[in-house]
């Protein structure tokens, strides 16, 4: 109790400390908060005389070297190289410094300045594709071999950046990219739908190759069209090319119609190298719609060679269709970065143990039982041993949360935090830890936790490797609103917890690109339809980001979302996208809840089911100091009554 109670006096000093100093710094010049705020107003503007004049008012303000950074910014046509230089070394080490490094790299790369550029170069920390495609242009100059590094740029559906195209054709020219390999980003590009990157791609084939955009722009609005009147002759590459493009259009929404079109009207007048790929991607587009016949689709591709997206979904679809056989065939055939992931070792251990090869299935489970995440969490529990809460690090210090609040871009982090820029503010905090080993984290982490920055405490604890602190990992703030709430509704809590944990990371006023808000991510029509049923008036819409009322109309809705589908894995799955879609993925018998979450097919809703269940699954550990068992929280998913209607009856 004692101890509890000085580490408790410990936070209240260095809080009033840190607090005085951070003020202190922003008020030991003229500046203001508002003076820095009309900057970064007039940045984002390219108003350079508004910054010019702001930024001498600014001396020995804390976050000066932002004001300095966007100034120079706007000024590297005119600035001497000698004063950038000499600016970004006196602020080297420094998250803005990199930052504007990266962007003094494209401009120097831009104005072919290469002699600067490679002095700068090996100074970033941060590189993105545009620096890589300049640096190999630098280096091209006095070594020849440096544009093979370009080639693996190739082999991607995102569309490169424009001082890209230049190496791309020189690969070209050179044959090291032969028309094949063209046709390959074409089609990765297409499955994708990203029309505009295939025809980038594709204007690079000789001019006979080059297939018809005008058909292609088309077909990816009317797909349909094309397969049922496709082209009088497929000898030529161009037009196969375009009817495989319109079978995956077709596909992506109703792969039955697809595969009879395919059968009837166009398969057999393709080379076969093109009815394996068809069948494929038949295959693939009907394990995402949980159709029965996906593997009989896979099948008829014979032993090719999959992609990783069409190898994940074939072992899905056999994960459904309870084919232990396919499911291990399928996870042997990934490449080992792909076999690597804990999904993929957990459903090879599930597979080899249904198969009868118990000591092969614990070799597996092994793997991954130590590992803290959704599918570790079951490995262990495969093993006879529900996953225990790792013995709790020694509390950080006063001291060694001291020495983390004065590294520069922690201070710098909570200065930007307290101006509402939460996103500059994450950056410096993740620059900050990013090299930092596990007892400074967790000081970090505490440090973060009694400012109230819950997100930066839960990330920072997150990243320990072999000490750690649960607490700090899944923090439990707003309790006496969030308890009292859960017991009034009876719902678990732990659930509520988890469900926050990765909605907002307990951050109040968060708001999402399509306008969530709060900590149980809102939207306005789903908060003012759950206030209606609950009688809450209009003028407490006005203030849902506020913690009480966002938590108390978050959790109605959850209730309701979870009477509605009778299954906190469904309910969960429904409150990320909606209970229409939750309903649908399930099947026409029960299905495991592990399987069930496995083959949701939209990546962010399958991800956030699994760490909501994970989350939750420790969060009831903490709660009640007992191992819990993620199998059973996950238990099992009802079928499909016979013509079920999946109308979205929620918001």
């Amino acid at each position: 109790m004692q101890r509890q109670l000085r580490r408790a006096i410990g936070f209240i000093i260095l809080a009033i400390a840190w607090e005085a100093a951070a003020h202190a710094a922003i008020l030991k010049a003229p500046a203001s908060e508002d003076l820095f705020l009309a900057a970064h107003d007039a940045a984002k503007a390219g108003d350079k005389a508004k910054l010019a004049k702001i930024l001498p008012q600014l001396q020995g303000y804390l976050l000066l070297p932002y004001v300095e950074a966007w100034n120079m910014r706007l000024h590297f046509d005119d600035l001497p190289a000698a004063e950038i230089t000499a600016w970004l070394d006196n602020e080297r080490g420094n998250f803005i410094a990199d930052r504007v490094r990266a962007d003094w790299l494209k401009w120097l790369g831009q104005n072919q300045q290469w002699d600067r550029f490679e002095a700068e170069y090996p100074k970033l920390v941060n590189e993105d594709v545009e620096i890589t495609c300049y640096a190999i242009s630098a280096r091209l100059r006095h070594d020849a071999s440096a544009l093979d590094e370009a080639k693996s740029l190739w082999r991607t559906a995102k569309d490169l950046p424009d001082n890209c195209t230049p190496l791309m054709a020189a690969l070209i020219a050179r044959g090291a990219i032969d028309e094949d390999e063209i046709w390959a980003r074409v089609r990765l590009a297409l499955e994708a739908g990203s029309v505009s990157v295939a025809e980038h791609a594709a204007n690079m084939l000789p001019a006979g190759e080059i297939p018809d955009f005008k058909a292609l722009e088309r077909i990816s609005k009317k797909p349909q069209g094309w397969l049922e009147k496709p082209p009088p002759s497929l000898a030529s590459r161009p037009a196969r090319e375009l009817t495989l493009f319109a079978l995956n259009r077709v596909a992506r929404s109703d792969p039955q119609l697809a595969a009879s079109l395919w059968e009837h009207k166009l398969r057999e007048r393709m080379p076969e190298a093109d009815q394996t790929y068809g069948w494929v991607r038949l295959g693939y587009h009907a394990a995402r719609h949980h159709d029965p016949d996906a593997l009989k689709f896979y099948a008829r591709a014979g032993t090719a060679t999959l992609a990783n997206d069409a190898l994940a979904w074939k072992v899905r679809a056999a994960l459904r269709a309870r084919n232990w056989g396919v499911v291990a065939a399928g996870i042997e055939q990934m490449p080992r970065e792909l076999a690597r992931d804990p999904a993929w070792i957990y459903w090879r251990g599930r597979a080899l143990k249904a198969l009868g090869k118990e000591e092969m299935a614990s070799a597996q489970f092994h793997r991954i039982d130590k590992e803290f995440g959704f599918y570790g969490q079951l490995a262990a529990e495969e093993l006879g041993a529900p996953s225990e809460l790792p013995a709790t690090a020694p509390a950080a210090s006063v001291e060694d949360m001291a020495r983390v609040a004065q590294l520069t871009a922690i201070k710098r982090a909570r200065a930007l935090y307290q101006l509402s820029l939460r996103a500059e503010g994450a950056r410096e905090w993740q620059w900050g830890i990013r090299d930092m080993e596990d007892r400074q984290l967790l000081a970090a982490a505490a440090l973060a936790n009694l400012e109230q920055l819950y997100d930066r405490a839960i990330n920072t604890a997150d990243k320990t490797q072999l000490t750690h602190d649960f607490t700090l990992r899944y923090l439990m703030p707003y309790s006496e609103v969030l308890l009292e709430q859960t017991r009034v509704l009876n719902l678990d809590s732990a659930w509520v917890y988890g469900l926050i944990r990765q909605e907002s990371r307990f951050v109040f006023d968060a708001k999402s690109a399509v306008g969530a808000r709060g900590l149980m991510q809102l939207m306005p029509a789903t908060a003012r339809w759950v206030a209606r049923r609950i009688g809450m008036g209009p003028e407490h819409l006005r203030d849902v980001n506020r913690a009480d009322i966002n938590i108390v109309l978050g959790t109605n809705y959850l209730k309701q979302v979870l009477d509605d589908l009778g299954n906190p894995v469904l309910a969960s799955a429904a409150y990320n996208a909606g209970p229409g879609r939750a309903r649908r993925w399930r099947d026409t018998y029960e299905l495991e809840g592990a399987v069930y979450a496995e083959s949701i097919p939209l990546d962010e809703t399958r991800d956030y089911v699994k760490k909501v269940m994970s989350n939750a699954n420790w969060y009831a550990t903490l709660m009640t100091r007992h191992p819990q068992s993620l199998k059973a929280r996950l238990g099992s998913i009802p079928p499909r009554a016979a013509g079920e209607s999946f109308n979205e009856d929620l918001p």
